[in-house]
């Protein structure tokens, strides 16, 4: 395995640990009244961070890696190790030491990058004054390459704008390339589109422009692809934990906030596993099907349209129910004493939830485990809405 790839799987691996870390400060923070609820989470391990929140803003240097997550993300200072960032609007323009893996609507890179970049999303800028010491590998809607490449251009996109310098070579497939007039490439330019290549008279390409054909050039053009395969699962990767720690965060609030609902659950799990598994599978086709019958009718359209939005909730809530089950079943075996408190509970199922999470990367049996645990919290919960004080 390449550095490269080891350096990406210790992102994601720093990703899920700060995740945990995240539900274990939510349980004595809960109750704070100086609590911004706004403000981003922060969680430090050595010299990683870890940060996630609505909009977060990178203004103290970072000596190690960067793990970063929120709609509106600003990173302004250096970070001298790698960078995993997701988010709906993405800005760098401090210096970053490693390599920049990221996926964003829309990314702004401005400083300089030791290593590669690696991008998918909407849009990406490299800004004039940035700088990318390796290569570039983006797959995107509309790339504007405007700063300093020093290594190798792979992109794929729907427009794919060159115009800085590049060092290396130049392989794009898009809807459009264009060369605009401050584009110097030091290599060779292979592109592949419908459309003919738009090239301002002051661009320069020095190795020489090569339109590659659907039956020549396999090679580059399978380069291309894989570049765009890679930047896909990178993306899908990162949304996919994205989503756990948002499932860790609604656990928390499960915990805190209806602390007897939870514990009624687990001990429905554990007491009644059979029933809540039959009567999840009742509930996951029995609603639908109900909502679809509403529809037809023109005065039930409206409860059916309700129906299937709160169903559309209960099934996440379900599948975070089942996983606070299993970690109170855990602590209850392993740390009895600490069973009742907040904080462990709230770690145990955030534990839970990342194991789903990596069994989820399996074939089939992370679709089956999934589908279990769906079906338990599901029939747990409707044991609930039956015995009404089993939740009191």
């Amino acid at each position: 395995m390449s550095r490269a790839a080891l350096r990406t799987i210790r992102l994601f691996g720093l990703a899920l640990v700060g995740s945990l870390l995240l539900a274990l400060s939510l349980g004595p923070a809960a109750g704070r009244d100086d609590e911004e609820p706004h403000d981003p989470v922060v969680q430090a391990l050595g010299g990683d961070r870890f940060m996630a929140g609505g909009e977060v803003a990178v203004g103290r240097a970072v000596e190690g890696d960067l793990v970063v997550a929120g709609g509106t993300i600003d990173i302004d200072a250096p970070v001298a190790g790698d960078v995993l960032a997701l988010g709906g609007q993405v800005r760098v323009s401090g210096d970053v030491g490693g390599s920049y893996v990221g996926a964003g609507g829309q990314t702004t890179i401005a400083g300089k990058v030791g290593r590669n970049l690696r991008v998918a999303g909407g849009r990406v800028e490299l800004a004039p004054r940035a700088e990318v010491a390796g290569n570039v590998s983006v797959g995107v809607g509309v790339l504007r390459l405007r700063g300093h490449v020093r290594g190798q251009v792979l992109a794929a996109g729907g427009r794919v704008l060159v115009d800085g310098p590049v060092d290396g070579d130049v392989v794009a497939g898009g809807g459009e390339i264009e060369l605009g007039p401050d584009a110097r490439i030091a290599g060779k330019l292979r592109y592949r589109s419908g459309q003919p290549l738009r090239q301002d008279p002051a661009a320069q390409v020095a190795g020489g422009i090569e339109r590659l054909t659907p039956l020549a050039h396999r090679e580059a053009a399978e380069k291309t692809k894989k570049a765009g395969r890679v930047a896909a699962v990178g993306a899908a990767v990162m949304a996919g934990m994205v989503w756990t720690l948002g499932l860790v965060l609604l656990a928390a609030l499960l915990i805190v906030l209806m602390p007897g609902t939870c514990a009624a659950v687990a001990r429905s799990l554990r007491g009644r596993p059979g029933a809540s598994l039959l009567l999840g599978f009742a509930v996951l086709v029995c609603v639908p099907v109900a909502a679809v019958l509403l529809l037809v009718t023109l005065v039930g359209a409206p409860l059916a349209l309700v129906a299937l939005a709160f169903y559309a909730a209960l099934l996440v809530v379900a599948y975070v129910g089942a996983a606070i089950a299993v970690g109170d079943g855990l602590l209850q075996r392993w740390r009895p004493q600490a069973a009742g408190r907040p904080a462990p509970r709230v770690g145990a199922a955030a534990l839970v939830l990342v194991l789903l999470s990596l069994l989820g990367l399996l074939p089939v049996l992370g679709a089956l485990v999934g589908l279990a645990m769906l079906l338990a919290g599901l029939g747990a919960l409707a044991l609930q809405l039956r015995r009404p004080s089993a939740a009191a």
